[in-house]
């Protein structure tokens, strides 16, 4: 059966009709009353044109392939070109009809929300270029919040990373995935460690690697904490510590205290009272 003679088209709706004689599709858009002659043949239809709503975005597979001035290209039999395996993204506009072989996948979605204190960790899965830097597959970056996150066909969004809320005498244990420069200008190597004590909220970059959340020991004129040193290195208090060395951290020193990454606490010394009578 190839369908009524007669189809009446609505408006923003759309139908494939298929020429027997060439055998080549094509769409015919209404609104209109369309007569079919005795070599074609009702494919698909009438349906319903995609229409996409502000703020929203759909995926169209196996795209038509498309000139200068953004009209489909046809080959010499009429037939139009389709980019085949290829995805498009594409946003709001007019309702526009799928030519044969397109696909709608999924549905019509709206477009994602970052909120603030979050972001998206990003994945390129094909070379491309930006506005800012030339992007290979395999490079991960983040699109952080507050905004809308406008989605590409070259990328792939990995995950939701949320900040990590640093509060008073606390501290957040870091370690580098590969060699980079962090927020503060520092260089860092693949499996440096380092400790960021800036209270508020910290987003880890992707290169970064959340080992553990540290809390502050607190010190008073009774109690102090032993440390000893596993390598050469600067502590916050400006004094240079040998590989092995041992001190003791005090009240005089700060009344709270966070060991550093290069620190290892042996344990909490209690002071010592003598009488008169002790020694």
């Amino acid at each position: 059966m190839s369908g009524p003679a007669v189809i009446r088209i609505k408006p923003y709706h759309y139908t494939h009709v298929l020429d027997n004689n060439k055998n080549v599709t094509r769409v015919e858009v209404g609104p209109q009353t369309f007569t079919r002659q005795d070599h074609e043949q009702l494919v698909s239809g009438p349906d319903a044109m995609i229409m996409i709503p502000p703020r929203h975005y759909c995926i169209i597979q196996n795209p038509v392939a498309r000139d200068e001035k953004g009209k489909p290209v046809t080959d010499h039999l009429g037939q139009t070109k389709i980019r085949h395996g290829d995805e498009e993204i594409r946003f709001e506009q007019e309702p526009f009809p799928l030519y044969p072989g397109e696909k709608l996948y999924g549905k019509v979605s709206p477009l994602q929300v970052v909120a603030p204190n979050t972001a998206l960790r990003l994945r390129c899965i094909r070379d491309f270029k930006d506005d800012k830097n030339d992007r290979v597959a395999g490079d991960e970056w983040l699109f952080e919040g507050p905004g809308t996150y406008i989605p590409r066909v070259e990328i792939q969004v990995v995950e939701i990373v949320k900040a990590i809320i640093i509060k008073p005498n606390q501290a957040l244990r870091l370690r580098a995935r590969k060699e980079f420069t962090d927020k503060s200008g520092v260089k860092r190597r693949a499996g440096e460690e380092w400790l960021v004590r800036e209270v508020g909220a910290y987003l880890p970059n992707v290169e970064e690697e959340v080992v553990q959340t540290l809390s502050a020991y607190v010190l008073t004129d009774k109690k102090a904490i032993h440390l000893q040193a596993t390598k050469t290195f600067t502590d916050v208090f400006g004094k240079e510590r040998k590989a092995g060395e041992e001190w003791l951290v005090t009240i005089d020193d700060a009344e709270t205290h966070i060991p550093d990454v290069y620190e290892n606490v042996i344990g909490e010394v209690k002071i010592t009272t003598l009488t008169s009578r002790q020694y």
